[in-house]
This record gives structure tokens, sequence and C-alpha cells, in this order.
């Protein structure tokens, strides 16, 4: 993709499997100045506090042993469930003309299951996609790293 520039009135979707952060630009290209339009936030406990059962077993051709299953990866399913909603949200937003432009930060996991759900409505709408994870930093700390890594 081009370089994109974080213009007056571009949105910035910064989200992981568990929080997910709708911004505008409130401020020009030279000064940003992201406003939350929206949060959205999910507990997604460690796969280890959600399951409980021992993975099934089943008995391998030919022979008499058993093999098992792998575990299910509830924390995965969960950021996936998750990326979905967001998906879903965006689509609302897009489709009320909420904004033009979309840049999105996630990490590659997510930003995957997001490519995957996301309506093409909203999909024309990507200038950008950035996989890192600044779910955890002020909006400052976004808009700079943000400006330097959207604008080199």
């Amino acid at each position: 993709m081009a370089a994109t520039r974080l213009e007056h009135g571009i949105w910035i979707l910064v989200a992981d499997g568990e929080k997910a952060l709708f911004l505008r630009n409130e401020g020009d290209v030279k000064y940003p100045n992201f406003e939350v339009v929206r949060e959205m936030k999910e507990e997604n406990l460690p796969t280890r506090e959600q399951g409980t059962d021992q993975p099934g077993r089943f008995f391998d051709a030919g022979t008499p042993d058993k093999s098992g299953y792998e575990e299910t990866d509830w924390q995965r399913i969960g950021k996936e469930r998750f990326a979905e909603k967001v998906a879903e949200r965006l689509y609302k937003s897009a489709h009320r003309g909420e904004f033009e432009k979309l840049i999105i930060v996630a990490p590659p996991v997510v930003l995957g299951t997001l490519r995957k759900a996301m309506h093409k409505e909203v999909a024309q709408r990507v200038v950008e996609e950035l996989p890192k994870t600044l779910t955890n930093h002020t909006t400052w700390d976004m808009e700079a790293l943000l400006k330097k890594s959207v604008e080199q």
C-alpha cells in the first residue's frame, strides 16, 4: 500500500483479541489528535481457566493404542469471535457513513481474522494495515507511533 496520511477525519481501529478502540483523527496530518469514538472489551481468560475437561481419546487404526485429541484453545477461539464482533461493528459504522477511510492496527492473527470477517463495504475503505499491538498504549503514544509508521 502507498504511504497513507493521518488526515483529518480518518478512522483508526486499534485492536487485539480482547480490546478494540475505534479512533478518529480530530487533528490534522502534522498534529494528529485521536479521539475515542467507541471502545469494545471482552474478557478472555487463558485456556487453562476456561476448559476443565481432559482432551478426548481415540483408537489408532490397526493398533491397540489410544491417542489423544489436541486440547481446544479456548482463548484463540475467544479472540477470533471478538474479532468477528469488531468486524460487524465496523460494517454498521461504514454502512451509516461514519467513516470514509480506515487504518487497522492489530497483531497479525487478529488482523487475519478481521480480514476474513470484514464486509466488502469495510474492506474498500481500508487504506493501511499495521501488524502491531498498541491497545495498551495511551492515545498520545499511538499518535506518535502511527505518525511515524504510516508516513514513512
